[in-house]
Parts: structure tokens; sequence; C-alpha cells
């Protein structure tokens, strides 16, 4: 006694090709009355078409605002610390005059390390502030400069 057995697949049954159809219960078509073509109990096919909404593009922009806004304080953060580590060295200089040449060339490393990071950090603050203009263009913003 050979049992077949059934397996019934009753969600996920699309096939590839096959997609999701939005029914409408009224169609249009050419004459006057209900019987003769006019309005009919029938069914039409719509398609629905997603579109990437400004919404979405907003949400990008601002994200990546937020991005910019934390690496432009992370390179003040450096500009900070490395010029911190400059006058600290340029002091050990003064303080061991037997190793001032190492100090004063740590000292030159860690200045031109504070410069970088500031260019960095400025970089970023203008790298914000485009992300910023382009979220207020993409949410329908717009600026009206008189002078």
């Amino acid at each position: 006694m050979a049992e077949k057995h059934h397996h019934h697949h009753h969600f996920h049954h699309h096939k590839e090709e096959e997609k999701p159809v939005e029914y409408s219960e009224t169609a249009y078509s050419s004459g006057s009355g209900y019987g003769d073509g006019g309005y009919s109990a029938g069914y039409a096919q719509t398609t629905e078409v997603v579109v990437e909404t400004n919404e979405a593009d907003y949400e990008k922009y601002k994200k990546e605002e937020k991005h910019h806004k934390r690496m432009e304080h992370l390179g003040e953060m450096g500009a900070v610390a490395a010029g911190a580590f400059a006058l600290y060295e340029k002091h050990e200089a003064k303080k061991h005059p037997e190793h001032a040449h190492r100090h004063k060339i740590e000292e030159e490393i860690a200045a031109a390390v504070a410069v970088g990071s500031g260019g960095y950090a400025f970089h970023e603050h203008h790298e914000k502030k485009a992300a910023k203009k382009e979220a207020e263009e993409s949410s329908g913003k717009k600026h009206h400069h008189l002078f």
C-alpha cells in the first residue's frame, strides 16, 4: 500500500515570472449602459509602480550629514590632541637639554599632524555643509537669496 503524500504549498506559491496584481471592480469600455459595455462589473488589471521618494533621499543625505559631522569632530579632536602633544614636546625639550634635538623633532611632527588634522576637520565641515544643502534640496526647501 503505497500512499502518495500530497504537499500543499499555500504560501509563496508564485512562479518567478508571476507578480502580484491588483484588480479594480469596475472597468470602463465604450458603451452607454450596463449590459452593452458601459460600466461593467468585470475586472481590470492594474500594475503598481514603486518610485523612490524624496523622503528616502532626504534620509540618505541627513545620514551623510551626520557622518561628516562626526568626522569633523574627530578631526578637531585630533588637532587638539596633536597640538597638546607638540606643546608637551616643546616643554620636554626645555626640561631635558640632553635630548632637546629629539624632542624638537617630535614637536615638529606633532605640529604637522595637528595642521593635517585641522585640514581634515575643515574638509569634513564643507562636506557636511554640502550634504545639508542636498538634504534641503531633496526635501523641497528653497532658498531665496535677495542680495
